[in-house]
């Protein structure tokens, strides 16, 4: 008999900056990909494994069906053997829309619609209820003109009850005043002007200055509004008609942006209430509806008062309680509810109700086991962290029970408290254990720990990377000398990458908020001039206290409006907020590090200015890819083609006019030292610095980048590819060059796909900031990082209804010593491992 196959082989795999690498990932067992930032981890993981254990599963289906999907490109790799079907959860989960909510992304509100109709008790139109029954359980069930159709026992009136359907506020049972969004959105009149004290023509009506309405003031001005004195000024009816004028067309000359003059042109009046409506309705970027968004304030819609539900749908109860109560408890309620619903129901119902039940206690049980057990069922998919959705779509996953599956998994840790890693180890050793393969990509140390196998892929990022550096169990790997996680599994990695403060702050930033979510009356005291760590579970309510309250109240006070209305206090020195995330620079590979930074804008009026370039009369224009004048034609400056290649997957490949060099021959033979732009865009920053020693300007940048660990990226690489840790350091370059004395920045989970010494990099970043007179807060769960800081808040003691206090604060090497909270005491745990 044949042995079955115990391992994925895979051999030449050339993705990205991966060396043309042979490597063999254990079948059924728990495997680890560990490595720098850019090493090339997720090259090898969901590049090859994923992309390929998809693909082959795809191709094994219908032309038709496969037609409808869409399938991944081979995997530049010469062979990959064994691989099983693969399913992926990515770092970055798609947000979901405004209608998801927690309920219904788990599928457990579907369950909960069903039990509300079969094992609910109904109201009949004269107000008696009627107590749950299997009568009624197979009424709802029957089909044609009786489905739903009964009889209340008391008055003998018909009626009809509501059906899984009618739930669902997605559907049949939407609010109809808020469409089952449960806000109504109205305009805030304060947003309207901007500036009282400016003329119309100066700018004063902000709503005016949304795109395509510019000329508004003038159409105003043949209305009869003078628009040269200060809107102040302006009589009563003159400022009616600006805010609330009737839509009308007027005879005027107009003249458009690019100077051309039209006479007796028919304009269209918009008010400065209708110019944000009309806008709202036909603006389809999304940078454009965010800054639409700014002139409307949401309130809970006054009708179905924020459930989303038709109000008559809240007379049914199960378990004593409607179906918006229920969706107001937390996940780790539920159970309590469940035993409710069943006590009250007659014995001929119990064998229905355990059916439902079961698929209710399956999809709920992994979702606690993965410590989100404090998410109400109504909580906003959009409100949610990128580790919160990811271990929801987790838990899916966890319920189908599959087998013969390869999982792989992009930084699950993400948004995970320490103590929570156990739960996540959980349900790991639960895929392994149903007969799957699981490959998860973390720089998590206790869960690098807990895996059967490590592969670590380096030595170092970029082009310094793409080799396998050590593999093995957790113990061969951490005694291998070439491991750079190494040292982190066996206790001799040095933690500490900066000098924490000794001194206490000269000033504070001291703020209070109350009865924001779980914030009920909190004071805090942060340093300025200091790195302060925000710590705390999952729905602590850290989010709430520094993005949602203290940005926002900075911004205000710095533009001298009103502090947000949960923040009762605010004293601080601070007057400029940046938040820096590691979402992705630019959404097209047209996105380089020399276009983000001013490199491009200073070489493009460097190649101007040859001989060549003067003789030719190419302006700084020509030297820009995105510009037809320079744009190689074939791929118009995109470096590649794509192929539609008809029944299978469009198909990218390098352009064969330019071979990915993006601009046409003629800007190519422009030399400055005899070096071509193209040339240019090839070399990395260490190439590139001795360059360009005598020009000051690109030299600048190009220290900066070396400053901040990223001189091994090439200046015309691609940003969208850049690591989340690459992505942003490359953000904080624009504010190494200047004084941030009064400024804040705010770093939200900042070392997703940071490996331990990434961290450290960060680390040093931050005090180039810190040096520049910056005050920096960071979001975190990562110890690397909180016991690199000068102050930790600590929320808590757990999330949701249990979070929202400071449970400690002060200076780590004060707190460690007497730990108050379960934060401290996991962090007090880590400094003693590698005392």
């Amino acid at each position: 008999m044949e042995k079955l196959p115990t391992q994925i082989e895979v051999r030449g795999a050339r993705v990205h900056n991966l060396k043309n690498i042979d490597v063999d990932i254990p079948l059924h067992k728990f495997v680890a990909v560990s490595g720098l930032s850019g090493s090339g981890k997720s090259s090898l993981a969901m590049g090859i494994l994923y992309e390929e254990g998809s693909r082959r599963y795809l191709e094994a289906l219908s032309t038709y069906t496969r037609r409808r999907i869409k399938i991944g490109a081979q995997a530049e790799v010469t062979s990959v053997k064994h691989i099983p079907s693969a399913l992926a959860l990515k770092q970055r989960p798609s947000i979901p829309s405004e209608r998801a909510t927690v309920g219904t992304m788990s599928e457990i509100f579907n369950v909960i619609r069903l039990i509300f109709s079969r094992l609910g008790s109904p109201v009949c139109p004269n107000g008696h209820r009627l107590k749950p029954s299997l009568e009624i359980a197979q009424v709802m069930s029957m089909s044609g003109d009786d489905m739903g159709k009964l009889t209340c026992p008391e008055c003998g009136a018909q009626f009809d009850a509501f059906s899984a359907e009618d739930f669902a506020f997605n559907s049949a049972g939407a609010c109809t005043n808020c469409q089952g969004t449960g806000q109504v959105r109205t305009i805030d009149d304060s947003k309207l002007i901007g500036d009282e004290n400016l003329s119309l023509a100066d700018g004063a009506v902000s709503s005016w200055h949304l795109p395509g309405r510019n000329f508004m003031p003038n159409v105003a001005e043949q209305a009869g509004v003078r628009i040269h004195v200060p809107y102040k000024d302006l009589t009563d009816k003159e400022k009616d008609f600006v805010l609330n004028g009737p839509e009308q067309k007027f005879k005027m000359d107009f003249r458009s942006g690019t100077g051309r003059v039209f006479h007796d042109f028919n304009a269209l009046y918009e008010n400065a209430h209708a110019a944000v409506w009309r806008s709202a309705q036909s603006s389809k970027s999304e940078r454009a509806q965010k800054r639409i968004s700014e002139f409307f304030h949401y309130s809970t819609c006054p009708v179905c008062h924020g459930t989303r539900l038709k109000p008559e749908l809240l007379k049914q109860l199960a378990g004593g309680l409607n179906i918006a109560q229920v969706s107001e408890l937390t996940l780790g309620d539920l159970k309590d509810w469940q035993q409710d619903v069943l006590k009250e129901l007659p014995s001929d119902m119990h064998k229905m109700a355990q059916s439902l039940f079961k698929e209710f206690t399956d999809n709920l049980r992994p979702l606690l086991e993965l410590g989100l057990d404090y998410l109400t069922l109504s909580r906003n998919g959009n409100t949610l962290s990128t580790g919160e959705l990811q271990r929801i779509q987790l838990s899916r996953t966890l319920r189908t029970q599959t087998t013969g599956v390869l999982y792989i998994l992009d930084e699950p840790s993400i948004g995970l408290h320490p103590d929570n890693i156990t739960g996540l180890l959980n349900v790991f050793r639960e895929l392994v254990h149903q007969g799957n393969s699981l490959v998860v990509v973390d720089h998590n140390v206790d869960i690098i720990k807990a895996a059967d196998w490590i592969i670590e892929i380096g030595p170092g990022s970029g082009s310094a990377g793409g080799q396998v550096i050590a593999q093995g169990t957790p113990d061969q790997v951490a005694h291998d000398d070439q491991s750079k996680i190494g040292p982190y599994l066996n206790g001799t990695a040095k933690l500490l990458a900066r000098s924490v403060a000794d001194q206490p702050a000269k000033q504070q930033i001291d703020f209070g908020v109350q009865n924001y979510f779980n914030l009920k009356n909190v004071h805090a005291q942060l340093p300025v001039n200091r790195l302060s760590a925000i710590t705390g579970f999952s729905g602590a309510g850290k989010t709430s206290l520094i993005l949602d309250s203290l940005v926002p109240a900075i911004q205000a006070q710095a533009k001298g409006q009103q502090l947000p209305k949960q923040v009762t206090k605010l004293v601080s020195s601070l007057k400029d907020v940046v938040s820096v995330d590691a979402a992705p620079i630019g959404k097209t590979q047209r996105s380089t590090v020399a276009t983000y930074t001013s490199i491009m804008d200073n070489l493009r009026k460097l190649f101007a200015a040859q001989p060549l370039a003067k003789k030719k009369h190419y302006t700084p224009t020509y030297f820009s890819y995105n510009n037809k004048q320079g744009a190689c034609p074939t791929c118009g400056g995109a470096g590649v083609v794509t192929l539609d290649i008809q029944f299978l997957p469009d198909m990218q490949q390098v352009c064969p006019e330019c071979n990915g060099d993006r601009y046409n021959q003629a800007i190519q033979k422009v030399k400055w030292h005899d070096y071509s732009i193209v040339d240019i865009l090839k070399m990395d920053v260490r190439e590139a610095l001795p360059v360009f020693k005598d020009q000051p300007r690109i030299e600048k940048e190009l220290q900066l980048l070396q400053e901040v660990g990223l001189d091994y990226l090439h200046l015309g690489e691609s940003t969208p590819s850049l690591s989340g840790g690459e992505a942003q350091r490359l953000k904080l370059v624009k504010h190494l060059n200047r004084n941030q004395a009064t400024t804040l920045f705010v770093f939200d989970e900042p070392t997703i796909g940071l490996h331990p010494l990434d961290v450290k990099t960060l680390v040093n970043v931050m005090q180039q900031l810190l040096d520049r007179g910056a005050t920096i807060i960071t979001i975190t769960h990562d110890l690397n990082l909180i016991a690199n800081a000068d102050y930790i808040l600590d929320l808590g003691p757990r999330g949701g209804k249990n979070g929202g206090r400071i449970v400690a604060s002060g200076r780590p090497q004060d707190l460690v010593n007497d730990p108050q909270s379960l934060t401290i005491k996991y962090l007090a745990d880590y400094l003693k491992r590698y005392e």
